[in-house]
């Protein structure tokens, strides 16, 4: 029998893996004001990944790069924020990043983080960016969504009721089964308080 990791006991200060210097939320938002002023160019952008965990609170979560869904030309920003030295991930529909699709309604499900005219940025719903880090479900994946559900205090039963919607909308796949593995085996391991 062989004995994996706990993802329980992961979240912390995580080394970098990279050479390229940290990111933080607030260094996104000067570099984002900057590049509306200089541009003209208004920005929508939906943060997906380590920075939306940053500002769900989890401040010692490092990052050198920007995830996210933005509305509207992705070319300038991301050619503004890679001569700036950060790297952008950034698509026009997040639910592509993977056979299953990510919840119905997750784009009007998201909040404000900061909304100025020309630029608006947005974080997921707790349980849509949950479902967002179990669809790739490796072991950070799962300590961040861990994070998020004990932050939030999200239910098992909304994980498992996003996690249904997620699936519902995705194109039949056997990447769904290991998906839907990966939701049991998070929502098991969850505490009884948040069941």
């Amino acid at each position: 029998m062989i004995r994996a990791r706990s993802i329980f006991g992961t979240i912390g200060r995580l080394p970098r893996r990279y050479n390229l210097p940290t990111i933080t939320a607030e260094r996104l938002i000067l570099l984002l004001e900057q590049f509306v002023k200089t541009t003209g160019q208004p920005i929508d952008l939906l943060l997906v990944g380590a920075l939306a965990l940053q500002c769900y609170g989890f401040r010692e979560r490092y990052t050198n790069d920007v995830d996210g869904e933005l509305t509207g030309p992705l070319h300038p920003l991301v050619a503004f924020l890679t001569a700036e030295g950060v790297p952008a991930d950034l698509t026009q529909d997040i639910s592509g990043w993977s056979i299953v699709a990510m919840p119905p309604g997750y784009r009007d499900r998201a909040t404000d983080l900061l909304s100025h005219p020309n630029l608006r940025i947005r974080l997921l719903a707790p349980v849509d960016f949950v479902i967002a880090k179990l669809r790739r479900g490796i072991e950070l994946d799962l300590d961040d969504a861990l994070y998020v559900v004990r932050r939030f205090q999200i239910s098992r039963s909304d994980i498992e009721q996003a996690a249904a919607a997620a699936i519902a909308a995705s194109p039949q796949d056997t990447a769904l089964f290991l998906f839907q593995k990966t939701v049991e085996l998070f929502c098991r391991q969850l505490p009884e308080q948040m069941l």
